[in-house]
């Protein structure tokens, strides 16, 4: 079964075959999706650069980035934000990062905003953690711990794709608040049943 159309806010379903993409990453790479060695892609949509919650959600990725690689799994990782604002908080992640200002992709694959992202009491307790580290990571790289005003704002849904080197969508989440996205354990579960 096809992937819906480019604008089509319809979500992406098991099955579904995901487009072919280079997407460039803020590094300059280049980034294929599918995987051009026919790996899995974990490929995730995150909310805006310097999210506490994402950041909070990424660093236990980072933490498990050998499992993941050991399980043929490749990490993507979108924001809505520009290449600029990333760079200023996600230029360490050992993975891309690709910047979807317009949110062309987020469209494209139905990853949408709503005031739930917020409003969650679980989004609620992944915030003390998060900004921690916001802070902490602010001081110590002597810039802002948190954007003042991120592309896009801050009501984001986030979203994981998990995509078979053939192009067929293996696995999908669609988040309903803004920490409601899968764990590692998920990941490798949901690799592991394919």
């Amino acid at each position: 079964m096809p992937c819906k159309a480019q604008n089509s806010p319809a979500r992406v379903s098991v099955g579904d075959r995901f487009p072919e993409l280079r997407l460039t990453a803020i590094t300059g790479e280049t980034v294929p999706i599918p995987d051009a060695v026919g790996a899995l892609t974990h490929l995730q949509f995150r909310r805006f650069a310097g999210c506490p919650i994402c950041n909070l959600h990424l660093r236990s990725v980072i933490a498990r980035i050998d499992d993941i690689s050991a399980a043929g799994i490749r990490e993507v990782v979108v924001f809505h934000s520009t290449a600029t604002e990333l760079r200023k908080y996600q230029d360490d992640m050992p993975f891309p990062v690709i910047g979807d200002p317009d949110k062309t992709l987020y469209r494209r694959f139905g990853v949408e905003a709503s005031a739930k992202a917020l409003l969650n009491p679980h989004a609620w307790r992944a915030l003390p953690g998060g900004w921690r580290h916001a802070l902490r990571t602010g001081v110590t790289r002597h810039r802002a711990p948190l954007p003042l005003a991120p592309t896009n704002g801050n009501l984001g849904l986030p979203a994981d794709l998990l995509i078979a080197g053939d192009g067929r969508v293996a696995a999908v989440k669609y988040g309903a608040h803004a920490y409601d996205q899968w764990s590692v354990d998920e990941l490798l579960d949901a690799a592991r049943d394919l």
